[in-house]
């Protein structure tokens, strides 16, 4: 039926068999043969509070009783809640709240706020980034899958932000590198022009390119650029947000304030798609007498609203948000760390929470990756860490030349050794093409 009637996202219509998912519960899904995966991909990094998580579920059972869906423009109870769960969990002053059906919608929303709001035209992103594949979205985005889809049209211009292994600023530390990532920021706006730049939109902690965790003092000297030039601040949370780091947003780790913040993915891990953007008392103001020029017929949805309020409050009693902490430096850190004495492919290890990635090398001296930039892990030895990783029932995630280490937020410190264990032996595959 597939092959007959489907095309699969970033793929072609030849591509190969898919693995039929039967079922799912926590931190393990199975496929139609009763094979059982340790998911440490939390599917697209989105599934934080785990799989078939019951009291979600009742939510979204409970509004379809009582309410399936209904207009945007009309008020329902669990859009409100919703809404005011999801700013009570937000930095202070982010307390309006404009749904969307999910990530990409999100940041094009903001970025069109920005530019209401401002009047510029010109929006700023890093290179290493995603976010989405709307136009829009996509042309912010860095990262290689961009470039198919590139008109160039979009009023956007790219930076390098900081990536300390991959310095681009020849930096030797991080104090260096974060220093010299915000002289090379400043000096993109300078010969942008300020008065063009409506927005720099970034990940706080950069997600499909590399779990990137920024240097101290990096996004509050991107806040001071913005405030010194007029220009907002976009922060992207959909990947990043909702204890994916440790806390509710990467922001909190260093108590920026962004102007919009834009989430999706963990505010209710997929069970119903939703999305949306946080809008700063200074954004929010500029709509008090003038209609926001844009909206969705599905924004707010009522089964996903519910979804959301089932997920924020059992992440708040089940302290969802401290387990990850705690896997993150008890577990998950150390762990990928001793792998790394072990294994020569790996180059770096960084992270936080249960965000986590491995750089992976064919020789570490020189740090070569594996794959050059665009290509994928097809017909390379990734493919075979990949294989051989499922083929010992751990569901991974490879990107480029590096291995992303992201369970739910919900799983357990047993898993999460049992998952490494695996990992361990997996990665011996790759260990025989490097150079020692």
């Amino acid at each position: 039926m597939e092959r007959a009637h489907l095309l699969f996202p970033w793929s072609a219509l030849d591509r190969p068999d898919s693995l039929v998912v039967d079922g799912a519960e926590g931190s393990w899904f199975w496929d139609t043969e009763g094979r059982r995966y340790l998911d440490f991909a939390s599917q697209f990094v989105h599934v934080n509070i785990g799989h078939q998580h019951p009291r979600v579920i009742q939510a979204i059972k409970e509004q379809a009783d009582r309410l399936c869906t209904v207009s945007p423009a009309l008020s329902v109870e669990l859009r409100a809640r919703a809404a005011e769960l999801i700013a009570q969990q937000a930095p202070d002053g982010l307390d309006r709240v404009f749904f969307t059906n999910g990530g990409a919608e999100a940041v094009e929303h903001a970025v069109r706020m920005a530019r209401t709001v401002t009047g510029r035209p010109k929006v700023l992103s890093a290179y290493r980034s995603y976010h989405g594949a709307t136009n829009t979205a996509m042309q912010l985005t860095g990262d290689p899958r961009r470039w198919p889809n590139d008109n160039g049209t979009a009023g956007v211009s790219h930076f390098f932000g900081p990536y300390l292994y991959r310095s681009h600023f020849h930096a030797t530390d991080e104090e260096q590198e974060c220093e010299r990532a915000l002289s090379h920021l400043a000096e993109v706006i300078a010969f942008e022009g300020p008065d063009t730049l409506a927005a720099v939109v970034l990940e706080p902690v950069v997600g499909t390119p590399g779990i990137l965790v920024p240097p101290d003092g990096y996004l509050a000297g991107v806040r001071e650029l913005c405030d010194r030039h007029g220009i907002l601040l976009v922060a992207d949370e959909v990947m990043c947000g909702f204890g994916r780091t440790g806390a509710w947003f990467a922001v909190d780790h260093w108590g920026v304030r962004p102007d919009l913040m834009t989430f999706a993915k963990g505010v209710n891990s997929g069970y119903v798609p939703l999305g949306g953007v946080l809008l700063s008392d200074r954004v929010a103001e500029h709509f008090a007498h003038r209609p926001y020029p844009g909206g969705l017929t599905y924004a707010g949805h009522p089964l996903a609203c519910a979804a959301a309020v089932g997920a924020v409050t059992a992440m708040r009693e089940e302290k969802v948000v401290e387990n990850a902490a705690l896997l993150g430096t008890e577990v998950l850190g150390p762990g990928l760390r001793e792998l790394a004495e072990r294994h020569p492919s790996i180059g770096e290890v960084r992270g936080l929470g249960v965000f986590w990635a491995l750089e992976l090398v064919r020789d570490r001296a020189t740090r070569e990756p594996f794959v050059a930039l665009g290509q994928g892990p097809a017909g390379t030895p990734l493919a075979e860490l990949e294989q051989e990783c499922r083929r010992r029932g751990l569901w991974p995630f490879v990107n480029g030349s590096r291995m992303h280490v992201m369970p739910p937020c919900t799983a357990t410190g047993d898993e999460i050794r049992e998952g490494l264990a695996v990992l361990d032996k997996s990665l011996s595959v790759l260990d025989r093409h490097t150079r020692r």
